[in-house]
This record gives C-alpha cells, structure tokens and sequence, in this order.
C-alpha cells in the first residue's frame, strides 16, 4: 500500500571545510569543527526513522579544491545514512564548481550525486518518488533552463511523485541584513520559468530557509520552491538569520494534475554561536586606552561569539598595532573568534 505521505530531509550549504586547515599555522579557536557539528546535528532525524529521503541541496564542501580527506570525512555521515537504507541525493552547488572533487569517494549504492542532468528513481514503501536535477549552472535563466531540465529526462521517467533538485537563485529568493532580493539576470530562474509536474522544488544556494510560492508579480508558482538556509553562518550579512534544515511531507494531492503536493514543511533551528559586529571609536587613543576600550567591550560580549571589530578614527602611532588580529586574540577569550575586516591607517 502507497504512504500516505513520503519524508523528505532538505539540507545545503554546509561549506564543509571552512576554517579547517590540514596544518593550521596558528593555533586558534577554529570555526571548520561548527560546520560539521552542524552537519552532523542535521542528519539526526535519520538515526530516529523519522525520513524516507534525504537530498543536500549543494555546497556540500566550502571550494572545488579541496584534500582528499575532506571529501572522505564528508561523505562519511551521507554513507551512514544510506546504510540505514535512507537514500541521498547530492547537487554539485557553485563552491564546488559544479562537481565534488575525487568522484570516486562519493561512490555508493545509496547516495546518488547529480554529476550531470538526470532523474533518479527510488521506491518509498510502494510509491516510486523521481528525483531530477543539475548540479549548479552559471547561466540558467530562460533557454538554458529549459534545456536542462529536459537534459534530466524527468518527463519521458514514470513515477508517482517528482521533486527537482537545484542549487540556484530563484526569483524572489531574499538575503543578507538589507534583504536583498533576487530579481532578473542569467543566473536567476524567472518565476514563469518554475516548472509544473514536480510537488516541489529543493535548491540550495540561498542562505536564508524561505519558500517560495509567487512571483514578484503576486502570480502563483507551479510548484513551491523550498530553501534549508544554510547550516552555519558563512558571513556577517548572515549574523540575524537562524541556521537549519527541513523537514519536508509529501501528501497525495487532488487529481491527475497534481498527484502528489507540499504538505508540510517544518524548519528545525540548529544551535549556532552568536555572530557579533563591533563599532568602536578609536580616534585618538593612546595604546593604554585603547586597550581597555578593547577589553571592556569584548568582556561584555558572548564568550562564544564570533565577533568582527569596525573601528573609527586613528589612534595614536603606538596603540594601531593593538589592531592586529594576533593581538586581538591575547585581548579576547580563547574561545572567541575576532576578526578585523580591514587593515587600519597609523598616525
């Protein structure tokens, strides 16, 4: 008998490898161990049968060049949860040029990784869910779209449920702390441009978790385009939004038109250190002030906080150098992470 609904886990943008270096030249609170603490955390509900699918939505790792043994340790939690008989889907996303390096470590009979355009088929308790997808394209607006998706070969493949997979800005897609928003180019999907046939659309790419459901225009999308957000914050724009994944349920639909829809979709908040922007007027300080300033703020922050420091004005020729990164370090706790997002002039 078909389930009467079928459970998906979206994740993305994991950037697995951040601020990990295989031989790090300075010792210092690394935030590489956050990501995949992140990762890890997010890949919970497959130990507890909550999910029948699990699909990364891309960026699995933070670049395309990358050691071997970053891409065994990644996929490592993906073969976990494939031998626990739930299968993965992988999209290429734009960190990674489009394909995950040493192709050969991502090998295995559960996890299935969007190389090129292709639909894959898998059997969730009697009902076949057919998963289409590319990995990342530079260009996707109007024709290019098109043809990719027909490159996937999802119309010509039968199946009860359809989901595409992507790694790519849709219009509408919001970011950052001023709220951008997606609107036109050759790397935006057009609204109009959202196909019909698929319950739902799972992307990456976008950091903020939102679902679309209508253009800019007000006009309903054919099929709801559902983003995770990113799983740890990757820059300071990112410091307001929560970091997380999704839990997703698929429910037959009403009629031949649409057999199958979204009919939940549940974002579960991951924990995440506090990020944290510092104004702080310098003009003028002597190397003693300046250090106290310094200090005093810092001390009233969040231990745990990743803090960036935005001075104004100059100080004294003897206290710029306090305005160094190492030196910082020495002024924070040792489980702060500061950083300073420019050098500083000197009197």
């Amino acid at each position: 008998m078909a389930p009467r609904t079928v459970r998906v886990l979206l994740l993305g943008d994991t950037h697995l490898g951040f601020d990990l270096p295989s031989r790090p030249r300075i010792e210092r609170r690394r935030r590489g161990p956050d990501f995949f603490a992140a990762y890890e955390r997010a890949l919970s509900p497959t130990r507890r049968g909550q999910v029948d699918v699990v699909v990364h939505g891309g960026d699995l790792l933070y670049r395309s060049k990358v050691p071997s043994w970053l891409v065994a340790r990644a996929m490592e939690p993906l073969f976990e949860v494939a031998d626990r008989g739930v299968p993965v889907f992988v999209v290429p996303g734009n960190h990674e040029r489009s394909r995950i390096p040493y192709p050969l470590l991502t090998r295995h009979p559960g996890v299935h990784v969007f190389e090129a355009p292709s639909t894959f088929r898998v059997d969730v308790r009697g009902t076949t869910v057919a998963l289409s997808g590319f990995p990342f394209a530079r260009v996707i607006a109007g024709e290019s779209f098109a043809a990719l998706l027909a490159a996937t070969g999802w119309a010509s493949t039968p199946a009860d449920l359809r989901l595409l997979c992507l790694h790519q800005a849709v219009e509408g897609a919001r970011v950052g702390v001023q709220d951008f928003t997606f609107r036109r180019g050759p790397d935006v999907l057009a609204g109009r441009d959202v196909p019909a046939g698929f319950a739902a659309v799972l992307s990456g790419h976008i950091h903020r978790a939102q679902v679309l459901t209508q253009d800019l225009r007000g006009r309903p999308l054919p099929a709801p385009v559902v983003y995770p957000g990113s799983t740890e914050r990757t820059s300071f724009a990112e410091r307001a939004e929560p970091k997380g994944y999704v839990l997703l349920e698929l429910v037959p639909g009403r009629g031949s038109r649409q057999p199958w829809v979204l009919g939940s979709r549940r974002f579960v908040p991951l924990p995440t250190r506090p990020m944290v922007v510092v104004d702080l007027d310098v003009d003028g300080l002597s190397r003693k002030e300046l250090a106290s300033r310094l200090r005093a703020r810092l001390a009233t922050l969040d231990p745990d906080a990743v803090v960036r420091l935005r001075c104004d004005g100059v100080p004294r020729a003897d206290a710029a150098p306090l305005l160094s990164a190492p030196t910082l370090r020495t002024l924070a706790p040792r489980t702060m992470n500061v950083e300073l997002p420019r050098p500083f002039p000197r009197a």
